[in-house]
């Protein structure tokens, strides 16, 4: 296998490897103790070494090194397991590079030569993987071969697939070839002579949409900040616009918020995105959806089966999926029959005989008793294994952690049941009640306690009663616990309102927090330990809304139950850092409390938080954004007239954010609340897009009647105050900003009290189509949306901070804008992967501060890309160019973290195109002097170049044949500048710059010379600027000397002491000859063409222009020379 060229010293190597064969630039060497047939003690002791480290899997036994004549450093370029591999490729190398390095001259050059030619062996290598992964591999490996043709990215930009299909400009289509690579979207055409390509990248896109006009059936419109483009003609539209959904969406939640989205650890690895990930990802985005699973489950098989349902008698046909921890089952009309079966669970999974009426059985039986049949299922002995081999590790690892509690477990029930009934009761009880919480923590729900004593209390317990029998009549036929099937009966029982006595319980099971609560036994208490006591940003946010949550409730006007909620909000922050305290959280984990025993209420908080409502309770709620976003789509779809009526959705969805933020439980009476949140543990977020729906619904003629967002406003809230359950509603418990809100307006029309069971009923039968597949998919592309909101935002906040501070007019600093952020963001593409920059991630990381902060701040690199293309004036050489841009580098990084920011950056470029003579003086200046200018650039070389004497006379080029009066308006100019020099000297008194030495001086010079190649007054602006190195020469010289004779004069009395000390006095005189800034710039004044040049105006908009077009290309084709000499 060809190797990336690694160095080592084969001085070392020797000692562990012996040479096989070998030339003058090649060596093939085999490791001690691998094939040989005598037992020297030599290869015995490696050939050890690496059977007890187990190091075969980091050090193969044959290896090929690149050697170049006289020297001790080789790189390892290939490596093999047998030595057929090995000389495999010594063949190679010997028929095809040796005759040809014979003739090079230079050592380095063999040295690189061989290194690309072996990258490129590796390149053709990877394509040849990555085809081979794809359906047809030849017509991938030649559409990736064309993609690196005709684009130029580098090599590290994947791609994924490609689509052909028609771009239409205005009414003209371009038949060609779409192609969607990790960070970009590409489109090629070559028809009758014209190319027309382009490059879009995901972090451009602001949305995405399938349109249908009348010259295109259908297709797909890409919008960016600058334009829209649409593409047609697909041979499968579906799937492409899956697939830029998702590669778009993957792009942007990684470049723009890697932190505050969760991301799985596959997508998180661009190299490893391929169109099969992509796939396998969508399908277990909707699994983990679909039975609110945990983020980090992990998806394994899927397959077809039908499963034995006792309640109807029959078989269900469905779809089975496996996770690492959890059987999941639905049947084909989503939401019909469900059925979650958590490992934890299971005793055995077992094959049964296979019979005509029962094809390819497998029976799952349960530690409680119970077992389930599946049939019909393909490939059932892999299956099978794969789920047995999950299942003894998980066992495994039960009995190593939980010791002999699982001990007990284990020799329960040695035989499976196989008779498909089910006990009502729980056969854990036992052990449930062996659990002992720290004493702070309350082991029972405080509704036990502290239950509101209300008019009717009577009629609600014989409700209660009525609702009990008929759970329990449900248990019998359905089953009792995680794994009871879930079908459309449960969700008419669910709408009802869950009786007070099982709300705890249906809750722990219908969100599954019971396995998570059984497989952590322990973890709520030591959570609660460790962070009581610690005092930071989310504690003291928690204090302040402790009393604010459900105020009128007497559990809360208790310290029993304001202890109880500060330790659930507090242990969980210390469990998830990165959400911390997010505000609703409290009112949520009020009423969990109501129902639920402590510890039960802190795992019910983190299924909500972490798998039922993922992303919301981040510290830009990003997702509840998605989520109203994805509203105002259901409400244009599911509600035309409302939509066409009320043309500005936006006051309905910040309206409804709430709804989702708090489950209905901050703007409906609080028992009808409480009902919607037994269907969203059932249902998930469709249930509040259901109830959201059928609300608005409701009052649809109202709305749309309503001429402000006021009166919208007080309609809803009216409404939602009216909405009642069949028991008598206690006192309200609603924040007091809600109760505000009510307002008995005449003109707004009474409205009829509703019931909360009809109204949920009514929201499942109308918009009982609306599925979780659905939801994901729009989810996937209104996250789009959200997020380039939210850059939009962070744009308009800094050009805000910078524009205080500067001149350059909006329009323009918004460009400089977007060349900051592109520079940032094709880092982030191709940048460095290495553990250095690991490491300063994660220091940064470490530090405190957020993703967003780091977001746009340029490092060193980044900054000399676009000082190259931004710097006003032209450089000489590279070498020195790139020195300025270092210096400048330094200078701007203020606060010494090796990053500039935005308005620092906005800062310079204001210097340089905006502002005064004096002021560009001063910033080269500046860059001349500690701290731009360091020790580390003394370059010896620097002080042999030769400086003009110093006893040349000072003379003036004034214009020639301009007349007298030309005379009198330079003479002018001189007196403004002269003036203008008076009040910089003011600047300095205020803040006077250091002095600058003679080291400094000549950095100095050797600047303004480099200024000025290239410049059409290049003559003039040379003989300007030695007449000026002159006079300063000779002003330092001057007060060179008056320092001198100072010394002398008062040295005569220590002038034995001078005598031995010669040398030390000759450096101390390098050191004081010194000139000042003033002197400086006082001496650029005197010559008008130094004047002329840096008042010369720069049009800072064309320099942009040109940049933007400069950089993509500028920028990866210096990364991918960077990476190739990795």
């Amino acid at each position: 296998m060809w190797l990336n060229p690694e160095e080592v010293l084969l001085k070392n190597a020797l000692k562990l490897w012996v040479t096989e064969r070998s030339n003058d630039f090649f060596l093939l060497q085999r490791r001690r103790g691998h094939g040989e047939r005598t037992s020297k003690i030599t290869g015995l002791l490696v050939g050890a070494l690496d059977t007890v480290l187990d190091s075969n899997a980091r050090v193969t036994p044959f290896r090929i090194l690149l050697q170049v004549p006289g020297s001790q450093i080789s790189w390892v370029i290939a490596v093999g397991a047998v030595i057929e591999e090995v000389n495999k490729h010594w063949d190679w190398l010997v028929h095809n590079l040796l005759h040809s390095l014979s003739v090079f001259e230079n050592k380095d050059d063999v040295a690189s030569f061989v290194k690309g030619k072996v990258r490129g062996l590796i390149a053709e290598e990877v394509r040849g993987r990555q085809a081979a992964q794809e359906e047809d591999p030849e017509k991938f490996r030649d559409a990736l071969l064309k993609f690196e043709l005709h684009f130029g990215l580098p090599s590290s930009e994947k791609l994924v697939t490609f689509y052909s299909c028609c771009c239409w400009k205005g009414r003209v289509p371009r038949q060609g070839f779409l192609y969607l690579s990790i960070n970009h979207m590409a489109f090629y055409s070559f028809l009758l002579g014209k190319e027309v390509k382009f490059v879009i990248p995901w972090a451009e896109v602001t949305r995405l949409e399938r349109v249908s006009t009348g010259l295109m059936t259908e297709a797909i419109r890409v919008n960016t900040r600058q334009r829209q483009r649409e593409f047609s003609m697909f041979l499968s539209l579906d799937e492409a616009f899956g697939v830029i959904g998702q590669l778009a969406d993957i792009a942007l939640r990684r470049l723009l918020d890697s932190e505050g989205l969760e991301l799985d650890r596959v997508l998180q690895q661009p190299a490893r995105i391929s169109k099969r990930i992509l796939e396998e990802q969508a399908l277990r985005e909707y699994v983990l959806a679909l039975f609110r699973l945990p983020r980090g489950e992990k998806l394994y098989e899927v397959a077809s089966c039908s499963v034995w349902t006792p309640h109807a008698r029959c078989h269900t046909p469905g779809t089975l999926y496996t996770t690492d921890n959890y059987l999941c089952f639905s049947s084909r009309e989503e939401g019909s029959c469900t059925l979650l079966i958590p490992l934890s669970e299971v005793l055995s999974i077992e094959k049964a005989e296979s019979t005509s009426p029962l094809p390819n059985p497998v029976i799952v039986s349960l530690r409680t008793k119970k077992a389930f049949q599946l049939i019909e299922l393909q490939d059932r002995d892999e299956l099978v294994e794969s789920l047995s081999c999950r299942l003894r590790a998980l066992q495994w690892k039960q009995s190593m952690f939980r010791g002999k509690k699982d001990g007990r477990r284990s020799v329960r029930s040695p035989t499976p049941y196989y008779t498909f009934y089910y006990d009502t009761g729980f056969s854990d009880e036992e052990e449930i009640e062996e659990k002992v919480l720290r004493n702070t923590v309350n082991s029972e729900a405080l509704m036990t306690a502290f239950h509101q004593n209300q008019p009717g209390t009577n009629g609600s317990k014989g409700m209660d009663q009525v609702k009990e029998r008929l759970w329990e009549d449900h248990f019998s036929d359905f089953g009792r616990g995680v794994h009871m099937f879930r079908t459309e009966k449960i969700q008419r029982l669910v709408a009802m309102g869950i009786p007070e006595s099982l709300r705890g319980e249906l809750w722990m099971m219908l969100s599954d927090a019971s396995s998570e609560l059984e497989s952590h036994p322990g973890y709520y208490a030591s959570q609660v330990q460790k962070s009581m006591g610690h005092s930071n940003l989310a504690t003291e946010e928690i204090e302040r809304d402790l009393h604010r949550s459900l105020p009128d409730h007497p559990a809360f006007q208790n310290p029993t139950g304001i202890a109880a909620l500060r330790r659930v909000l507090t242990a969980y922050a210390h469990r998830n850092p990165k959400i911390g305290y997010c505000q609703s959280m409290n009112i949520l984990a009020s009423v969990l409390l109501l129902y639920a025993k402590e510890e039960e209420a802190f795992w019910l908080l983190v299924a909500v938080c972490e798998r039922m409502l993922p992303d919301y309770f981040n510290r830009r709620v990003i997702g509840a954004q998605v989520d109203q976003s994805v509203f105002e789509e259901l409400i244009r779809e599911r509600l035309p007239e409302l939509a066409e009526n009320v043309p500005d959705l936006t006051t309905l969805s910040s309206v409804s954010l709430s709804w989702f933020l708090t489950l209905f439980l901050s703007v409906l009476p609080f028992q009808s609340a409480v009902c919607v949140v037994d269907c969203f543990f059932f249902n998930g977020i469709k249930a509040i897009f259901q109830l959201g729906l059928a609300v608005l619904e409701a009052n649809a003629a109202q709305l749309s009647a309503s001429t402000d967002d006021g009166q919208a406003l007080m309609i809803l809230t009216s409404f939602l105050d009216q909405v009642g359950s069949e028991e008598p509603s206690p006192v309200p418990s609603s924040p007091p900003a809600a109760e505000e809100n009510v307002c008995s307006d005449t003109d707004i029309p009474a409205v009829k009290h509703a019931n909360i069971t009809d109204l949920i009923n009514e929201s499942c039968e109308k918009f009982r189509d609306l599925t979780v597949r659905q939801i994901e998919r729009l989810r996937c592309r209104h996250r789009i949306q959200v997020l380039q909101a939210h850059e939009d935002t962070t744009k308009e906040n800094a050009l805000r901070l910078a524009l205080q501070d500067v001149s350059i007019p909006p329009e323009t600093l918004s460009d400089v804008y977007d060349l900051f952020k592109t520079e940032h963001f094709i880092s982030l593409y191709w940048g460095d992967s290495s553990s250095a920059a690991a490491a300063a991630a994660a220091a940064w990381r470490d530090s405190g501060r957020s993703f967003v902060e780091r977001q746009y701040r340029l490092d060193r690199p980044q900054f000399k890309s676009l000082y190259g293309l931004l710097a006003p004036w032209p450089g000489g050489s590279d070498q020195h160019t790139d020195t300025l841009a270092n210096r400048t580098f330094t200078l701007l990084d203020q606060d010494r973290d090796s990053l500039v920011t935005f308005k620092e950056f906005a800062s310079w470029l204001d210097t340089l195109y905006c502002e005064e003579l004096n002021e560009k003086i001063r910033l080269l200046y500046r860059l001349h002097i500690p701290p731009a200018l360091t020790e580390s650039e003394d370059d010896p070389s620097l002080m042999k170049s030769p400086l003009l004497s110093t006893n040349r006379p000072l003379y003036m080029n004034l214009p020639s044949g301009g007349g007298e009066s030309e005379v009198k308006d330079y003479q002018q100019q001189l007196k403004q500048m002269l003036k203008d020099l008076a009040k910089e000297k003011e600047k300095d008194a205020e803040k006077p710059l250091p002095l600058m030495n003679q080291r400094e001086f000549i950095q100095f010079c050797k600047t303004l010379y480099s200024l000025f190649q290239s410049d059409p007054e290049e003559n003039d602006l040379f003989q300007a600027i030695a007449t000026v190195t002159s006079l300063v020469l000779q002003i330092g010289e001057a007060g060179h000397r008056r320092q001198s004779s100072g010394s002398e004069a008062t040295g005569t009395q220590h002038q034995q002491d001078q005598e031995e000390k010669d040398q030390e006095k000759k450096e101390e005189e390098e050191k004081e000859w010194t000139i000042s800034y003033a002197q400086i710039l006082a001496s650029l004044l005197t010559e008008q063409a130094l004047v002329n040049f840096f008042e010369k105006p720069v049009d800072l908009p064309a320099k942009i222009a040109k940049a933007k077009e400069n950089q993509y290309h500028q920028r990866a084709g210096v990364l991918s020379l960077q990476q190739g000499t990795r």
